[in-house]
């Protein structure tokens, strides 16, 4: 069997040959929105208010409402944001959100945010009966909609089984976001070639700050200006990529809107920082590959 490790070679950060990012810049900034549909007849995949008495209950009314006002309301605040900043995101969603949840693909779709494969709907893959069926649908659904297939792919808690690399890249799926072992891209053998790693995050996340370890709400401001601070002095020597991930019913809500909007004005403060899409990313880094291999 192919373990993860068997699927990336090791390679030391401080012994690669530099990578030279567009117009000078020293460290690339990628935005990640994920939405995603909760199956209000399921378990939820995360919740807020544990059930009284310590007995799970379904159907579970406060954790889905709990998620639901992100899309009728948390969404918005993040699309006005970044809109109003400059910012062009990638959004992660769930494939049926095309259908359910249609007014937010448009909004997206309209502002020329990236679209990235996240499942079909929100559940770990292990849980899939059939991956291949869930990732085709995905695909399917967001081709319909966008008018393109998705490039990239962010699985529903970032969950794999060692056979989920190898039936992406037979699909098509061009990066992934999963593997969260870099602050550079990298390549990921599977059984029909290779594919790049973007670096993603779990600690510019809101999922774990918020609805894992409860921290308060200036939480992620702090985490992710330290982060960028640290990543932007390193990035005058070796080049640099950084990941903030979040989602409409966390940072979307009214105490934390405010934290999020100091976050990018910190980081567009900093000169030689350039934001770009998982898809931009993805072709800068194949054009270095070969630019360095023809040197």
């Amino acid at each position: 069997m192919t373990t993860f490790k068997d699927r990336v070679s090791f390679s030391a950060i401080i012994d690669r040959p530099k990578l030279q990012l567009p117009d000078g810049a020293r460290m690339a900034v990628w935005t990640i929105v994920n939405v995603e549909n909760w199956d209000s007849t399921k378990a939820q995949p995360r919740t807020v208010l544990p059930p009284p008495m310590g007995k799970p209950l379904l159907p579970d009314l406060p954790n889905w409402s709990w998620h639901e006002y992100g899309m009728r309301v948390g969404f918005w605040r993040i699309h006005e944001l970044l809109t109003g900043l400059g910012v062009t995101p990638t959004l992660a969603l769930n494939g049926i959100v095309c259908d359910n949840y249609p007014r937010i693909a448009d909004a997206a779709k309209d502002a020329e945010w990236e679209f990235m494969g996240h499942g079909f709907v929100q559940g770990p893959m292990h849980h899939l009966d059939d991956q291949r069926d869930a990732i085709r649908r995905t695909m399917e659904a967001i081709e319909k909609f966008a008018g393109k297939p998705p490039r990239g792919w962010e699985s529903p808690g970032l969950t794999e089984t060692e056979d989920t690399i190898d039936i992406l890249a037979e699909e098509g799926i061009e990066y992934v976001a999963d593997w969260v072992l870099d602050d550079q891209p990298c390549r990921i053998d599977t059984k029909s070639g290779s594919m790049i790693s973007v670096p993603y995050s779990v600690e510019t996340n809101d999922i774990p700050i918020f609805s894992l370890q409860n921290r308060p709400s200036d939480a992620m401001l702090k985490r992710t200006v330290d982060q960028f601070d640290q990543l932007y002095t390193e990035s005058e020597t070796i080049t640099r990529v950084m990941a903030i991930s979040m989602h409409p019913y966390l940072s979307g809500v009214p105490h934390r809107i405010g934290y999020l909007k100091q976050i990018y004005e910190h980081i567009q403060d900093r000169p030689g920082v350039v934001m770009m899409t998982g898809e931009e990313i993805l072709d800068w880094y194949l054009g270095e590959e070969k630019r360095l291999a023809s040197s």
